[in-house]
């Protein structure tokens, strides 16, 4: 073989292992650039400190100074991550870190260094175990919620609707709906049950049948929302499950829309001259007290006329400095919408919140239904 023929084949080596490198890479980190990486690790992070940082006492260890302050404030952190793993875990870590110390004192050598490590891979196989069931068993539930939610909105001649969620997690409190009654009236709802994860998808899911249920029957909206607190009040836990919701009934006739806005983030509407309007008639959120009365409003649309009804996870949504998105950033976006389609007012709606927000967990369910009057 000649040196051109052997320098022709170290190069095809060396470019198959660098191709089975980069595909190695890809599926490790699902085709993510380097900075996307950081900044999910970043965020990641952050949000494991927060998790764990909320059971620690800090007014307490905010009594101590200096290198007793970090010692106090390390052992409690340390504590809330044990407090999290189930008992003989906590045994096994516990046993684990001990047979550590004693390998890196040397008394263990190379040997206890690899059992420590491998005990380490054990627990972590474990918790990666449960992690994997539960996400198997999210990734249902999501599945069965977005059976719940409209894949689409629905056609209505003379308006224009969209709209959009992003659960915090797999599977979202947060609840909308459009849908037609009889006597030719158009059913929005955007709902927004306290908390997060599955504890509030399993009463939006009920809030959901309920809504349809009551609809379904021929009684005025105040009567329906009489009747959804009711069963809400049957299920919050003594009003510790509250849902914050807006019903809007429209004649699609008159275009007069009834509505009830129920502990909600007020919708704005935003007429086509450019005025803004918040539409705040209403009451207690749901779910809080049983003997509730609700206040109706009543608005005509016009032509060109936006309403943008939203979840507080849109005003709420933090950046890295912790600040809050907020109601005049919102309406700033909504003065300058155009005489665009329903969907370019949510998706820029959604962007500004994205911009605003940049590399930071979500944490807190967004919800936003946008209808534009033809």
């Amino acid at each position: 073989m000649s040196l051109a023929e052997k320098i022709e084949g170290l190069g095809q080596k060396i470019a198959h292992a660098a191709h089975q490198l980069q595909t190695f890479w890809d599926r490790l980190t699902d085709g993510m650039a380097i900075d996307a990486l950081w900044a999910d690790f970043k965020a990641d992070a952050r949000a494991g400190y927060d998790f764990y940082a909320k059971d620690v006492d800090w007014e307490a260890i905010g009594k101590h100074r200096g290198h007793r302050h970090r010692l106090y404030a390390a052992r409690d952190l340390a504590w809330a991550m044990l407090r999290k793993l189930s008992p003989a875990r906590r045994i096994f870590l516990l046993l684990t870190i001990a047979y550590v110390v004693i390998a890196l004192s040397d008394r263990g050598g190379s040997a206890g260094i690899l059992i420590s490590s491998a005990a380490f891979i054990v627990l972590l196989a474990l918790e990666l175990a449960d992690r994997v069931t539960m996400k198997r068993d999210l990734e249902i539930a999501r599945e069965i919620q977005r059976w719940l939610l409209p894949a689409a909105s629905p056609e209505v001649a003379g308006f224009d609707l969209a709209f959009a969620t992003r659960p915090a997690n797999t599977v979202s409190g947060d609840y909308y709906d459009a849908f037609l009654r009889d006597g030719g009236r158009l059913l929005l709802i955007v709902a927004d049950v306290a908390g997060k994860s599955i504890p509030a998808a399993l009463l939006m899911a009920t809030i959901q049948a309920s809504l349809h249920t009551l609809a379904a029957a021929p009684v005025a909206l105040e009567e329906l929302v009489l009747g959804l607190n009711r069963y809400a009040c049957a299920n919050s836990l003594g009003g510790l499950r509250f849902t914050t919701a807006f019903l809007g009934e429209l004649d699609l006739a008159s275009r007069t829309m009834q509505y009830i806005c129920a502990g909600h983030n007020p919708p704005v509407l935003r007429r086509a001259a450019g005025a803004l309007e918040r539409l705040e008639a209403g009451g207690l959120p749901l779910g809080v007290m049983a003997s509730a009365r609700f206040e109706q409003g009543a608005v005509t649309l016009d032509s060109g006329d936006l309403l943008i009804v939203f979840t507080d996870g849109v005003t709420e949504a933090e950046n890295e400095r912790q600040e809050e998105y907020g109601e005049p950033r919102l309406l700033e976006v909504v003065r300058g919408l155009g005489a665009g389609t329903a969907a370019e007012g949510l998706k820029s709606v959604m962007s500004a919140v994205d911009g605003f927000v940049g590399p930071t967990r979500q944490h807190d369910d967004i919800t936003a239904l946008v209808m534009r009057v033809k």
